[in-house]
């Protein structure tokens, strides 16, 4: 889930990040009227950052179909939430991209159209839960994208593979934080977001819901593995990182600010901080995150973006024309060239890797080890449920267990009552 889409469905809806910046362009009256189309045009709409890349491959699908691409930039969470009124009023589109946390929802909801995987055998198990809800798939996999480690060249000779390298990066006393005495700021990992230390609790054996995110009554954020990874957490906070690390809002900017700064030798973020990175003339490298104390591998939600067809569209034939063009080997390889984002077509994913940029080569190694973000409703109620669930513990007003416990009721209770 891109970090965007995790902050909208989290906190508004939820929270993962900010995937490009881009801002909406153009508004629901923009939009094609499908009812009206005499199937000659199929009217796709896309973040205004996908515009250039639209326009370069649309040609030969249009010969091919003899159909003209109508192409509307808007962005994709206004896109989403408009549909529900466009699509019945004939204004929305037939065509557009949405966030693999939102596909299940609006599958279930009757805005999506139930389509097939056209290049399915370039895709992993992971990709096809992504956009498949109840065993109906509602979309196609475009993009992939995870947590990774970044790390400052400057002040580390190497990635750090293991956390016990973290742990020694804490007691360098070149990352001694000068307002608290004894706190370190070596390693930081903004795991006050429950998007960020899912892959904590995960890599310990906890879980959001089980039979691969489908069943909410199984709720393993309070089992004993994820009671341990909090317990570990709760170390670093009590013990080694400043104050400031459990503010729930603030957390995320010091992160990033102590590594601008080399005050952070290495830290946990998303692919979506790189060309903040890059601009402030950070020295930095990204790998895979290291692995855990107990010899498992950080388990993040693996999240990103498909392609999904209006279940209002009156030109569903050519839609999946579409989604199969645009996500083959050709045009996903295209697709990394022009928009630099890791394509979710394992060919594809394998030429962008070998064209060895550190970020692209972490992202995809790290996405091996994440898990499928649910994409089931109910999954909201987790966001909302485990908010404070870090805090709770890191700042001492409960113990791991209780804070657990806690927010497993929370969830527990909100689901019981909206679902």
């Amino acid at each position: 889930m891109n970090v965007k889409s995790v902050k909208k469905i989290g906190l508004g809806l939820l929270s993962l990040g900010i995937l490009g910046g881009l801002t909406a362009c153009g508004n629901g009256s923009s939009a094609s009227d499908s009812n009206k189309e005499d199937g000659k045009t199929l009217t796709v709409s896309v973040d205004p950052g996908y515009k250039d890349y639209v326009n370069e491959i649309k040609e030969t699908f249009e010969k091919d179909n003899d159909v003209k691409i109508k192409l509307i930039e808007k962005d994709m969470f206004d896109q989403l939430e408009s549909l529900a009124l466009d699509g019945p009023a004939g204004k929305g589109p037939d065509v557009m991209m949405s966030a693999y946390d939102r596909i299940g929802a609006l599958g279930q909801q009757g805005h999506l159209a139930e389509v097939k995987l056209g290049n399915e055998a370039d895709y992993d198990e992971t990709d096809k839960a992504q956009v498949t809800y109840e065993g109906k798939v509602y979309g196609e996999p475009a993009v992939i994208e995870t947590l990774v480690l970044y790390y400052n060249k400057d002040l580390v000779d190497a990635a750090p593979a293991t956390f016990k390298d973290l742990e020694n990066l804490a007691k360098d006393p070149r990352f001694a934080f000068d307002s608290e005495t004894g706190k370190n700021t070596g390693f930081l990992a903004k795991w006050t977001d429950f998007y960020y230390s899912y892959g904590l609790l995960s890599g310990y054996g906890g879980y959001v819901f089980g039979e691969d995110g489908t069943d909410p009554s199984d709720i393993g954020l309070n089992n004993q593995g994820a009671v341990e990874g909090i317990s570990y957490a709760t170390d670093w906070f009590q013990n080694v990182w400043p104050k400031g690390m459990q503010d729930i809002k603030s957390a995320g900017d010091f992160v990033s600010q102590q590594f601008m700064s080399d005050k952070a030798a290495a830290i946990i973020d998303g692919p979506w901080q790189a060309q903040t990175y890059k601009e402030n003339d950070i020295n930095y490298g990204v790998a895979k995150i290291p692995t855990l104390n107990n010899g498992e591998s950080y388990q993040p939600f693996g999240g990103g973006k498909g392609w999904v067809v209006s279940n209002y569209s009156k030109n569903k034939e050519v839609a999946q024309k579409w989604l199969d063009y645009v996500t083959n080997q050709e045009n996903q390889e295209k697709f990394f060239e022009m928009v630099n984002e890791i394509p979710a077509n394992q060919k594809a994913r394998e030429t962008a890797k070998a064209k060895n940029d550190e970020l692209t080569t972490a992202v995809i190694e790290q996405y091996e080890t994440a898990q499928a973000m649910p994409n089931i409703p109910e999954m909201g109620e987790v966001w909302t449920g485990a908010e404070n669930l870090m805090f709770d513990a890191a700042s001492g007003s409960k113990t791991p267990k209780e804070s657990a416990d806690a927010a497993v009721k929370t969830i527990h209770e909100a689901i019981e009552q909206k679902y």
